[in-house]
């Protein structure tokens, strides 16, 4: 590409996402509005946030270079992003999200669950769990974004990774959500334009829909023997049942983060910004259409890398990258596409990184500033709100997440999105279900229910899932072996087990404690 012309391009960009973040600044005068958009956010607009925050470069360099690895089996995940990650969070989680987080006059998703239950001990902990975990996840888009501007500029990796924390952190710090989703709607735009540019480019260079799936299944015996052995039969089909692949592909990428996008956090916000229901139903649709571009794009694209690069050069992408699936990606796409589409793609790719990690930021900031300083007792304003914390929250939250991108080891992006969306779902599902759908739910159920499912989760990943036990070197320390049990709990995501343990805490701790009082029950509910 050419820097100048490329240098040029991203200024016209970044300066029209700072007249956007402008705009959000401008309106932003209250605390709802830093916080929640002022909840009268456009139905498509809250659509087009969701989907781009949803989706990050994660989903586009880190699993479309796991989707390379393992083939086109990832293409359930895309049917449970659409399934559970749009029709049903919208449908049924949102709409009561919405109406409750409205009744309570609440604003973030600790503060939801605290007041659900009536406990600052819910928000306090939620929060804390929230800043102290979430930059795991953070640091990976950090590093998925910065991986392809060292490409794109030719910049030092290093000096890539900076820049990006800096831009996004200025535009969390001044404009709020309002600004946040602004942005995120513009990048959802190019996002969705530049995904849908890659599909047709691939299948063209592959020889068509069919040829190119023919060609992938051909290539069945290029398999590493490494992967066949553990389960791998060919990129078009499914893991041997039972495999340790199989249950990688389907207890951790498919039903880790299918099925953990309905507690996360700064997902669950957006839910909060639309005036009423309506809104929601509306979103749905263009949230569907955006989801099948966006990861059905990566998916399919990943697999059939491997019939390029075997017909041009001979090896496999896996080959080609060096085993570092997360430089699959960037190396297909600057190995065939055209200038104008590097450019495109350099855009789709900042602005996957930039919508999420803006998002990911102003939840961080939340949580420390709102829910647990100020649940603590911190007060600045005759309100009983400050923005001082939240913003402090924030630069905390950027300066993790830098820390951590530096020092977190090669092709950790689809697998730290994995730990992050598991976790969500063991500690916060149970009580958040539970708490718009089941009355007699207690904030004792809950409680409990939140730490056993982050606790058990946490120690699966430390004690008996090796593809994190073995790097992280605990189990190794103590007892000698990288996990505790042997197969198939080596390779059998934590959620599988922490989720039911979590929903069993909190349905037995809550039948067997003293129901929500009537009023607060009423005021929850009506």
């Amino acid at each position: 590409m050419n820097l100048a012309v490329l240098a040029v391009i991203s200024l016209l960009y970044f300066g029209v996402l700072t007249l956007l973040s402008y705009v959000g600044y401008r309106q932003t005068v209250s605390a709802d509005d830093y916080l929640v958009a002022g909840r009268n956010m456009n139905p498509w607009v809250m659509s087009l946030s969701y989907g781009a925050t949803f989706i990050s470069t994660s989903a586009i360099v880190g699993f479309g270079g796991v989707a390379a690895m393992y083939g086109f089996s990832l293409l359930w995940l895309a049917f449970l992003n659409i399934v559970l990650g749009v029709w049903i969070a919208f449908a049924y989680l949102g709409t009561r999200i919405r109406r409750m987080s409205t009744q309570l006059n609440v604003s973030t998703f600790p503060s939801l669950l605290g007041a659900r239950y009536n406990s600052k001990a819910i928000t306090v902990f939620s929060g804390l769990a929230i800043f102290a975990l979430m930059p795991a996840y953070t640091s990976i888009i950090l590093i998925g974004g910065a991986r392809f501007l060292e490409e794109a500029f030719t910049l030092d990796y290093n000096v890539a990774l900076l820049i990006l924390a800096v831009i996004v952190g200025l535009y969390v710090l001044t404009g709020g959500l309002k600004a946040v989703m602004y942005t995120d709607a513009l990048c959802a735009a190019i996002m969705m334009i530049g995904m849908i540019a890659l599909l047709i480019g691939t299948y063209r260079v592959v020889g068509g829909i069919v040829p190119g799936h023919q060609a992938l299944t051909a290539l069945k015996n290029l398999v590493p023997d490494n992967l066949a052995a553990m389960g791998h039969q060919g990129w078009t089909a499914m893991p041997a049942l039972g495999s340790p692949i199989w249950w990688t592909v389907v207890s951790t990428i498919i039903m880790g983060v299918g099925v953990g996008v309905l507690a996360q956090p700064q997902l669950a916000m957006r839910f909060m910004t639309v005036s009423d229901n309506r809104g929601l139903y509306r979103a749905v649709l263009i949230g569907s259409i955006f989801i099948f571009c966006m990861v059905g794009t990566a998916y399919m694209v990943g697999p059939l890398s491997n019939v390029y690069f075997h017909e041009n050069y001979g090896m496999i992408a896996a080959d080609v990258a060096q085993g570092n699936v997360d430089l699959i990606i960037p190396a297909f796409i600057t190995s065939f596409m055209p200038d104008w589409f590097l450019y495109l793609f350099t855009l789709t790719l900042l602005s996957a990184a930039i919508s999420t990690l803006s998002s990911l930021i102003h939840v961080q900031g939340t949580a420390f500033g709102r829910d647990v300083l100020e649940t603590m007792g911190y007060r600045q304003d005759n309100n009983g709100h400050s923005s001082l914390p939240t913003r402090i929250g924030v630069i905390v939250g950027v300066i993790l997440a830098v820390i951590l991108a530096y020092i977190l080891p090669d092709s950790i992006i689809a697998r730290a999105t994995a730990f992050w969306f598991g976790i969500c779902a063991a500690g916060f599902m149970p009580a958040l279900i539970g708490g718009l759908y089941w009355r007699r739910g207690t904030k004792s159920g809950a409680l409990a229910s939140i730490i056993v499912g982050f606790i058990v989760s946490i120690l699966g990943f430390v004690f008996l899932h090796v593809a994190e036990s073995e790097p992280f070197g605990i189990s190794m320390a103590l007892f000698g072996k990288p996990a505790l049990l042997p197969f198939p709990w080596t390779h059998v995501d934590p959620l599988f087990y922490a989720l039911p343990v979590s929903a069993l805490v909190y349905i037995i701790v809550s039948l067997c404690t003293k129901p929500p009082a009537a009023d607060h029950l009423e005021r929850t509910f009506s």
